[in-house]
């Protein structure tokens, strides 16, 4: 290519060695609109030392000093550059171009942006899903990342929940998907941002996952976005980490400081997001617990008494008609009957919503009080067994836990027509537990079909201390829940909360 500024002297003139150290691209456009001459800064703005007689992406037709215009431009190396740029005609029927790279500065204004509807929803009410679907999506748009996935995972061995996931096709499975991978072995790398709170980067990192055996469970997935580079990022709030970020690079862009520090900004919004919605979630429990307290306080002050009362009566008046006719005194027998049926209820539904003192009395001596109140009620043999020493929860691990036994022992008593019922708390696999709920009734789905909603939120309940829930008929007749949790880190035992 000819040397853009011939005219104005020899090679060592102070002019030529000023525009072969100018910063910014300069080239001069022959009259059909294709690259006539380049500077050094030009040729490595766009990323081709060929450019002499190609297309340029100018618009030559409105050629004035003062008016700054934008293009695009695909360099050789396969990236898309956003360019700014002035044009000036020249005597000669020839475009003069000054052009720069605004690549970077227009995604930091979209990160910024990103950022800022970022901390906008995290002070937002909805839920916690909705919120980091939308950040995964900030994060996604800014135009260098092809994927991103948020996840919270609160130990290397835990199975992970996949809460914001953007750039991606159809993830069906994913989850489990990922687990089987790390069952046979596969490096995750998302693992050392975890373990040792700090960014991973690892360039050209999907030509590994694509030609190794033990990312076959997740290829087709991984497969689809268009992406090469890849960046951990750990949500860390308060000293603890609550998950990763995941972004995956457009190939040939792999991620600068800018990048990187944008990452971190929306992962720290990303954890306090989490952190918000698990306090508020432990506010709403204790507004919920002090409710409960007030209403089984209200219910025995009021409505217990005077069904107790009513009851009093009704027997006194059935003593009083022993004598009489039949059918009145049928009718007073039916009454009294009424009567000390619903007290039973209602003193079941009071003890049911009254707090648990779970610190001072321990989990199994209250799984052994609420299934003697069921003996007392309802007739149904409940035997608990449990290991000695009793296991070590933290408080709230230890109300979930009651909860789930309560909820399992209700369902017996309300579709299993059992005449026993069985409580087992045993030791589970690395130090964990596990807790069994099993009956001698109908069993089957069917059975249950009442309590599909109660299932729901025992599993959930389990869920919440990375456990899992599992229920159906047992092989000899009756239903089973059992109920499986990993053993506690410091944290639960101190307390449960999270």
């Amino acid at each position: 290519m000819r040397p853009l500024v011939r005219e104005t002297g020899t090679a060592g003139s102070p002019l030529r060695a000023l525009v072969d150290v100018f910063a910014d691209g300069l080239a001069v456009l022959d009259t059909d609109g294709r690259f006539d001459e380049v500077n050094a800064a030009g040729h490595r703005i766009l990323g081709d030392e060929a450019l002499h007689g190609r297309r340029a992406p100018f618009d030559t037709g409105r050629a004035c000093s003062d008016a700054r215009r934008q293009t695009e431009w695909q360099g050789g190396d396969g990236r898309r550059l956003h360019l700014e740029y002035r044009t000036s005609a020249l005597p000669d029927g020839r475009t003069a171009v000054w052009f720069t790279d605004i690549t970077e500065t227009l995604r930091e204004q979209k990160r910024l942006s990103a950022i800022t509807r970022a901390a906008a929803s995290v002070a937002d009410s909805g839920s916690l899903r909705t919120t980091l679907e939308a950040m995964a999506r900030e994060v996604w748009t800014t135009g260098n990342i092809a994927a991103v996935q948020i996840m919270t995972i609160e130990h290397p061995r835990d199975e992970l929940r996949v809460v914001g996931m953007a750039g991606f096709g159809d993830t069906t499975g994913f989850t489990d998907r990922l687990s089987e991978c790390r069952r046979l072995g596969a490096d995750v790398r998302f693992i050392d941002a975890l373990e040792q709170r700090r960014p991973v980067v690892v360039p050209h990192r999907k030509p590994v996952i694509m030609t190794d055996p033990r990312w076959a469970p997740l290829k087709k997935i991984m497969a689809e976005p268009e992406w090469d580079g890849f960046v951990s990022m750990p949500l860390v709030v308060r000293g603890r980490t609550l998950g990763v970020l995941n972004a995956y690079y457009v190939p040939g862009d792999d991620p600068g400081p800018s990048s990187l520090a944008f990452l971190s900004a929306m992962a720290d919004h990303a954890a306090v997001a989490i952190e918000t919605a698990s306090l508020l979630a432990q506010t709403r429990s204790r507004a919920q617990m002090e409710e409960r307290r007030k209403l089984a306080r209200d219910l025995h002050d009021s409505v217990v008494q005077q069904l107790f009362s009513m009851g009093m009566q009704a027997r006194a008046l059935r003593s009083r008609l022993r004598d009489t006719g039949g059918e009145l005194r049928d009718g007073v027998e039916e009454m009294v009957g009424l009567a000390r049926t619903a007290l039973a209820d209602l003193r079941g539904l009071v003890f049911e919503l009254h707090p648990l003192d779970l610190a001072d009395r321990g989990l199994v001596d209250a799984v052994r009080a609420h299934a003697a109140g069921v003996e007392a009620r309802t007739g149904l043999v409940v035997e608990v067994r449990a290991p000695d020493p009793e296991p070590d929860l933290g408080v709230d691990v230890a109300e979930d836990l009651y909860r789930i036994v309560q909820e399992a022992l209700h369902n017996v008593v309300k579709h299993a027509r059992a005449s026993r019922a069985d409580i087992e708390f045993g030791r589970g696999r690395d130090g964990g537990l596990r807790v069994r709920v099993s009956d001698d009734g109908v069993g089957g789905p069917a059975a249950a079909g009442g309590a599909n909603l109660g299932l729901v939120s025992m599993r959930e309940r389990a869920e919440r201390w990375r456990g899992g829930l599992s229920a159906g008929a047992e092989p000899g007749g009756g239903w089973a829940v059992d109920v499986v949790l990993p053993a506690p880190r410091p944290d639960e035992q101190d307390g449960g909360n999270r």
